[in-house]
């Protein structure tokens, strides 16, 4: 099987569509059709994928994707008729990784499941190649890249794992500042389909969860006019 997929909606027809295409591709799929649901059969199963609609009954999308993210570490898409920017933005706010609108193409929404499972197995696969040292520090702040940890003084951050890619790329190029488009085509890849306003929101969850920590050091700068950079260098 090339992975466990849940695909969340309120109408039938829909997540029987969505269901038999996935299957068709060698997905093992599990569906649920309300909030509630979808929260029991996530923390039932081992899943590598969440396809989630935000207008469901017993609990919307974004409270679903906000309570998964705190015990989930995979690609949400949200697959939805809500069109709006501020929808989105919201949508990524609240830890998705994709936005896909309703009406849909099936073939659209292969590829953007594949480019996000895809992407997750290179950035592992890299991972395992690209570090000579397991860890680095900052202070207090602490990135186990075997792990896919990042802690502050002993404590674990709950970072989504783009969120933690976005990290681990900026560490690893300390000096260099990468524009909006360029950290979308290397965490995302250029055959995923999307919008570079999620760099944005990404940026700004892990800014607020290193502040939790530690509200007096800028760990990410920006860079007007060109992007964002890294800013402090490891602990000796």
């Amino acid at each position: 099987m090339r992975g466990a997929i849940l695909v969340v909606d309120d109408e039938d027809d829909i997540v029987k569509f969505i269901q038999e295409a996935l299957e068709d591709e060698g997905y093992t799929v599990h569906v649920a059709f309300d909030g509630a649901q979808a929260l029991q059969v996530a923390r039932e199963h081992t899943l590598d994928l969440i396809i989630l609609d935000i207008m469901l009954p017993r609990r919307n999308g974004f409270t679903v994707c906000r309570e998964l993210r705190e015990e989930l570490d995979i690609p949400i898409l949200f697959l939805s008729s809500k069109q709006s920017d501020a929808d989105k933005i919201q949508g990524f706010s609240v830890g998705a990784d994709d936005y896909v609108m309703k009406p849909f193409s099936m073939r659209e929404l292969l590829a953007r499941v594949e480019a996000h499972l895809r992407r997750e197995r290179r950035g592992q696969r890299r991972a395992d190649k690209e570090h000579n040292e397991t860890h680095l520090s900052y202070g207090q702040l602490s990135i186990d890249f075997r792990a896919h940890e990042v802690r502050y003084a002993g404590e674990l951050l709950a970072l989504t794992p783009k969120e933690f890619e976005i990290v681990e790329m900026f560490v690893l190029h300390p000096r260099q500042v990468f524009s909006r488009e360029s950290i979308y085509d290397r965490i995302w890849g250029m055959d995923s389909l999307g919008d570079t306003k999620t760099v944005t929101e990404h940026i700004k969850r892990i800014r607020r969860k290193f502040a939790q920590y530690d509200p007096r050091t800028e760990y990410i700068g920006t860079v007007w006019g060109v992007g964002y950079k890294w800013e402090i260098g490891p602990s000796v």
